[in-house]
């Protein structure tokens, strides 16, 4: 039976995903069989692994770190927001119904049992599983229910380190008020914590690590520097707002709608690497007044979405993109409403037999079904090699045009079913000089390969945490997992 430890946090946001990756790598190039977990996401951004599961994009490329096989039982269970009342569950990779609000405290018995028997089953196969918690590690209100943070914690007697992110303020206070929050077993198993995003010069801070090691009797295990740079596939579009916009050389403008539930936005990524590329994310319809190229990304809610665009405008806006001969691109739900047609007569998204016409700019009509289709295509586009993967109870059926990666194209409008394509390094510049092209632009298109540069992302995170992180604490925690010492005292 191997170690395990949970990584949990004070907010959301606080860093969690990005320290479990480092741990991750940094525990495999010590020769260790490393898996990550987290028991339940809350996420729209998510990805298929080879055995044509469905989990949460973060814990995918936490298995990248920690060179594993990405499988189901790293991500157990994955809620998908398909509005703010309402949630679409899978289960160890597969569609599982819907949770409403009301019974997000208790109706979760059997999401927990998936989760427990997921991670006990890791644990038997891997040396350390290293866990990521949800939210706040203090959710008191959803604590007797609990499978994710404290709850996964006792079910493995695990040591726990919490997270707190300086960037926000008030670390010092956040990290103490998590642990008085919790009752006392829980307090036992919090073994120290992490202050992430720090800025400056560290000795400033000693005063207050020094004090705060005295009133709470736990380590402050390392302090880890804003790295910007750094950001990874996250887990929810709240990363977006702190992800830095790509400026590039401004050769070419990319305007990325910015839908109220965007899902698997990590598809732009790669566009953030080329030189002559600029990336804004937008939510108005001014804002794609300067554009040369408008990509509208996919969704768990297009009908919903499709609403919302309307509501601002933004349908208007990429028409008259389109009518100047501007490049569209609709990647999933995004493509979808790109086409003539929506109907959803079985309520997939909520209501039976909701419907909506789409945007017009291409010869699609789209219907969902029940089944929901998991899957990683190959073949070719614009003449180079491609691959991506496929999430969607969409049913698109094309009546014109040229195929386009799953999708179709009629002339500089692009539709594709194909979530990750444009990080093949070939397709995507390809595609980069026919949408330059069609605008009277001529670009630069870099020589860096998307993986090189995710694996260099990862490489360099792990030396962040080795440098910054007293592994070597850590490791002894996971030596001693099995006999951890009681801490003297609780806070209350």
């Amino acid at each position: 039976m191997g170690s395990g430890l949970l990584v949990a946090g004070t907010t959301s946001d606080a860093g969690k995903s990005v320290v479990v990756t480092g741990i991750c790598r940094s525990l495999a190039r010590r020769g260790l069989k490393v898996a990550p977990f987290k028991a339940q996401n809350m996420s729209n951004n998510s990805m298929v692994t080879s055995e044509g599961a469905e989990i949460g994009r973060a814990q995918w490329i936490q298995a990248v770190a920690a060179r594993a096989i990405p499988e189901a039982a790293m991500n157990p269970v994955l809620l998908k927001p398909g509005s703010d009342r309402r949630s679409h569950v899978v289960v160890l990779g597969r569609p599982a119904g819907s949770l409403e609000a009301g019974e997000f405290a208790g109706g979760r018995q059997h999401l927990a049992d998936a989760a427990f028997g997921a991670f006990d089953d890791l644990r038997r196969r891997f040396d350390v599983v290293v866990c990521e918690g949800a939210g706040s590690a203090a959710e008191i209100n959803l604590r007797d229910h609990d499978y994710v943070n404290m709850g996964l914690a006792q079910h493995g007697s695990m040591p726990t380190v919490v997270v707190g992110d300086i960037d926000r303020g008030g670390v010092f206070a956040s990290m103490y008020g998590t642990l008085a929050l919790l009752d006392a077993a829980d307090q036992q198993l919090i073994r120290g914590f992490v202050i992430n995003k720090f800025r400056g010069d560290v000795s400033l801070l000693k005063p207050g690590l020094d004090s705060f090691e005295r009133v709470t009797g736990r380590p402050v295990l390392g302090v880890l520097p804003w790295q910007r740079e750094l950001w990874l596939d996250s887990e929810d579009s709240l990363a977006l707002t702190s992800r830095p916009a790509h400026d590039g050389d401004g050769a070419l403008s990319i305007a990325v709608v910015m839908l109220p539930r965007v899902s698997n936005f990590t598809d732009v990524d790669a566009l953030c690497l080329e030189p002559d590329v600029r990336v804004r994310f937008v939510d108005d319809p001014r804002a794609l007044a300067g554009a040369d190229v408008v990509i509208v990304p996919g969704t768990r809610a297009t009908l919903a979405d499709l609403a919302w665009l309307r509501s601002r405008g933004l349908d208007t806006a990429i028409v008259d993109h389109a009518r100047r001969d501007g490049p569209v691109l609709g990647i999933c739900g995004g493509f979808q409403m790109l086409g003539t047609h929506i109907d959803d007569p079985h309520g997939v998204e909520g209501v039976p037999g909701a419907s909506a016409t789409g945007l017009g700019l291409l010869p699609v009509r789209t219907e969902f079904a029940h089944e929901k289709v998991l899957r990683l295509p190959r073949g070719t586009a614009l003449e180079a090699a491609a691959s991506g993967y496929e999430i969607h109870h969409g049913r698109v059926t094309v009546d014109g045009g040229t195929d386009f990666l799953g999708g179709t194209r009629v002339g500089s409008m692009f539709g594709t079913m194909w979530h990750g394509a444009l990080e093949g390094d070939a397709v995507r510049r390809a595609w980069l000089r026919e949408v330059a092209a069609a605008v009277g632009r001529e670009i630069r298109t870099g020589e860096v390969s998307f993986p090189a540069a995710r694996e260099a992302r990862i490489e360099a995170l792990a030396d962040l945490v080795d440098e910054h992180l007293d592994m070597d604490a850590l490791l002894a925690m996971l030596s001693d997992e099995r006999t951890l010492p009681v801490l003297r005292g609780t806070l209350r």
